[in-house]
């Protein structure tokens, strides 16, 4: 077999990779585990920034037509809200939270590599490993116990918190795990008065409990229930819990009941000669937020491209450099956030939840402060502002800064290598541009946000480089460093 990358993992984020490297194709096998999909909801939310990038893959529509689109988050103590949080103007078109089982996600994401000629190796588990300049070598073992020998150009580890491409690689994990033991169950819902369509968060002298809705009258419950011993809750308790907490609910039909609690880990770097992480694989954390996955499967569209780039001689090596630099900080946000949340939701102190539950009704009855928490929330303001791929400035412009989001449509070549797009106004210096890097450039231009300025975007739709109109020396520079592998040193 010829060699291509092999991803090893076939949950969420792997089938994104994977799916991602087939539409730029770039040969790709990938490999699971388990002999098939998940039959359970686990991680349940998809935010605007990665429906977003969905949509750049031309799959977003099969999600949102198979999820419940949520619309706001509702932070109540008893009968009283605390504050209520909507997406409806989040600056984006998937402008609400998706909720979808992961389950659904990944049979979305399977369904989707197979349009793309790909296919998934169930039942397949890398064994071991080595790697040299040129290539990767390791054994797998198939359903039927034999081993095979592969070779491949490089290998992504999207197998999980206790991946083995991580522990072969010797990458330590840092982190902790918190001491509150939480509560899970996917289960049917009634009597919560808190419309179907928004998530609903109960702070209470006990503790928090959550529900994420999934569809009519099903939702996921998490409840914190401090240091206790790490059990699986039967539906008593779990009933116990939600009486207290969320007056006037009751619950039936459990699918799904567990335990766990939260570790916050990471590695330094993402990349180790031709191996890569990413997912779970490179960052846990609390679910607080929702943001897991999503995490998980943005890395899998940072490095596809850059992969793909590189594999087909149109970037230079050093372009992968980029994908550690500007994920692991990422990485390092969500986990900031979502410990902090946890500790709010968590907080056992008396005067602490009152303080707690004041400053947050004081703060999120602004309206500018609601709508930058959804932002926030949506990972809309994800960005890589210390990038070592970023040129320019867009100061004086009105448009974004080099290694901010931009709506610039989807690109032109679907299915084609990746490309970057060129915003600008309409003369033959663009055209010659677009001649003079053709291998990395979509063929036709686009309107700018500022007639006075130029802008480059990535293939993942962030920019790349900013430049005033008429000064064709920044674009041109960042686009022969990036074909070349000459980036620059990211600032500190």
């Amino acid at each position: 077999m010829p060699r291509c990358v092999l991803v090893a993992g076939a949950g969420p984020v792997g089938l994104t990779m994977a799916a991602e490297l087939a539409r730029y194709r770039v040969p790709v096998r990938i490999i699971g585990q388990a002999a098939t999909r998940t039959d359970k909801s686990k991680a349940l939310a998809i935010w605007p920034r990665t429906l977003e990038l969905l949509d750049r893959a031309a799959c977003a529509g099969a999600f949102a037509a198979s999820g419940l689109k949520s619309e706001a988050i509702a932070i109540l103590s008893g009968k009283q809200t605390i504050a209520r949080v909507t997406f409806d103007d989040v600056d984006s078109p998937f402008n609400y939270l998706l909720m979808i089982p992961q389950s659904e996600t990944e049979r979305l994401l399977e369904a989707h590599l197979g349009s793309l000629g790909g296919e998934v190796e169930r039942g397949v588990a890398l064994t071991g490993f080595t790697q040299s300049e040129e290539c990767v070598t390791g054994t797998l073992r198939h359903p039927d116990g034999s081993s095979e020998t592969f070779e491949a150009s490089w290998l992504i580890g999207c197998d999980g918190a206790h991946s083995l491409v991580r522990q072969t690689l010797g990458m330590a994990f840092a982190g902790d795990t918190l001491p509150t033991t939480f509560l899970l169950a996917d289960i049917h819902v009634a009597g919560l008065e808190v419309p179907e369509t928004e998530l609903a968060l109960f702070w209470h002298q006990d503790g928090s409990v959550v529900f994420f809705p999934i569809s009519p009258g099903r939702y996921r419950i998490i409840a914190d229930i401090g240091a206790s011993p790490l059990h699986e809750p039967t539906f008593e308790e779990v009933q116990a819990i939600v009486a207290r907490r969320a007056t006037g609910v009751t619950l039936s039909d459990p699918i799904w009941l567990a335990g766990f609690r939260v570790n916050e880990r990471k590695v330094e770097d993402y990349r180790a000669g031709r191996a890569f992480l990413a997912g779970d694989a490179a960052h846990i954390h609390s679910p607080a937020g929702g943001q897991g996955m999503n995490t998980g499967m943005q890395d899998a569209f940072n490095l596809a491209w850059k992969l793909a780039l590189v594999e087909r001689g149109r970037a230079g090596p050093d372009l992968l450099g980029s994908y550690s630099e500007e994920r692991s900080a990422v990485a390092e946000r969500v986990l900031s956030e979502s410990g902090r949340l946890t500790r709010v939701a968590t907080v056992k102190n008396y005067l602490l939840q009152d303080l707690r539950n004041f400053v947050a009704h004081r703060i999120l009855g602004l309206s500018a402060a609601r709508h930058a928490m959804a932002e926030r929330l949506s990972e809309i303001t994800i960005g890589y502002p210390a990038s070592s791929l970023n040129a320019g400035t867009a100061k004086g412009l009105a448009g974004p800064e080099p290694g901010e989001r931009i709506l610039a449509g989807p690109p032109f070549g679907a299915g084609e290598a990746p490309r970057f797009a060129l915003l600008a106004g309409e003369d033959e210096r663009a055209r010659a541009m677009l001649r003079r890097h053709a291998s990395l450039l979509e063929p036709g231009l686009r309107k700018p946000p500022d007639e006075a300025g130029i802008w480059l975007v990535r293939p993942d739709g962030y920019v790349a480089a900013v430049a005033r109109a008429g000064d064709w020396a920044v674009i041109d520079d960042c686009l022969a460093r990036i074909a070349a592998g000459a980036l620059q040193a990211a600032p500190a």
